[in-house]
């Protein structure tokens, strides 16, 4: 029984940091502005606008072929000169994607009064969010440095314009009515 434990003890001793880097996760910048090569400013549909402090953004990441989730933690978009971009996102790991390896990335935005995170501001319906189109990284890790988003396209967050319910057009259908109806009744009004 010793021995068995023994060997137990040398393999994990051995094996064990042999098999650290495969666990490995690998990495980006996330950073909408870096360097002169990426550069994708996030506007807002309202009114024209770039996004700042008052919206968030966060980033979407996977395998290629895989699901998207989110990495790091929402970043509020700057709301100086930088308008528009995210430029403290540090560094971020993706989730079972190993450094060297290409991964299906994603910037999603949204108002910060629509929720805490991008999927609490879809539920919502009311609009205020936005996303990029999907694009490839190559990651950096363990010893390369963190993939930049290279091929992230700025966009902007849509707004929702409220359809007016069937109810509202009754109203309003019943007030009309009403005002032809007293002009009607009162001949002297005309």
């Amino acid at each position: 029984m010793k021995s068995i434990l023994k060997a137990c003890l040398v393999l994990g001793l051995v094996g064990g940091p042999l098999s650290v880097p495969a666990l490995a996760q690998g990495t980006l910048l996330f950073s909408t502005r870096a360097g002169g090569v990426v550069s994708a400013p996030v506007s807002y549909l309202g009114d024209g606008s770039l996004v700042d402090g008052r919206f968030f953004g966060q980033l979407y990441a996977g395998a290629p072929g895989g699901t998207l989730v989110p990495i790091g933690i929402p970043r509020p978009f700057r709301s100086d000169v930088g308008r528009g971009y995210i430029t403290d996102g540090g560094i971020v790991e993706v989730p079972g994607v190993a450094p060297g390896s290409p991964a299906q990335v994603k910037l999603v935005a949204w108002a910060s009064w629509r929720g805490d995170t991008y999927a609490e501001a879809v539920m919502t319906g009311m609009g205020d969010i936005g996303e990029s189109a999907m694009f490839t990284v190559d990651l950096g890790g363990g010893i390369m440095p963190p993939g930049m988003l290279l091929g992230l396209q700025a966009f902007a967050v849509s707004i929702i314009i409220p359809e007016a319910s069937p109810l509202s057009y009754a109203l309003l259908g019943l007030g009309l009515l009403g005002l032809c109806r007293r002009k009607a009744g009162h001949p002297a009004r005309r």
